[in-house]
């Protein structure tokens, strides 16, 4: 089942893409789709689509959050970003491969 999100971070673009930088360049197992917007208050918003809730957590817990805490010198800001979920009812396109599409 397709798992997708917003998310609202309080970070810099230069800080953003520090992060992906240290991701590699290997894409992130089930994540069919990442956007990353400039917010109007200088912060960031990301619309993230994976194959499942579980690829998103794994990915989060083996390659994303250790390189935002690298980023942050070892530790992540007290400030949690704001998550909505999406309740994805219809995904196609010419990206997504046919076995995920709603």
């Amino acid at each position: 089942m397709l798992y997708a999100y917003t998310q609202d971070v309080p970070i810099s673009e230069e800080l953003y893409r520090r992060i992906v930088a240290d991701l590699g360049p290997e894409p992130l197992e089930g994540s069919l789709l990442h956007l990353c917007l400039r917010r109007d208050d200088g912060g960031l918003r990301y619309l993230d689509v994976w194959e499942s809730e579980e690829a998103c957590e794994r990915a989060f817990d083996t390659r994303i959050h250790p390189a935002v805490d690298r980023a942050f010198g070892g530790q992540r800001p007290e400030t949690e970003p704001t998550v909505t979920r999406l309740d994805v009812i219809d995904a196609s396109g010419s990206m997504l491969p046919a076995e995920v599409r709603v």
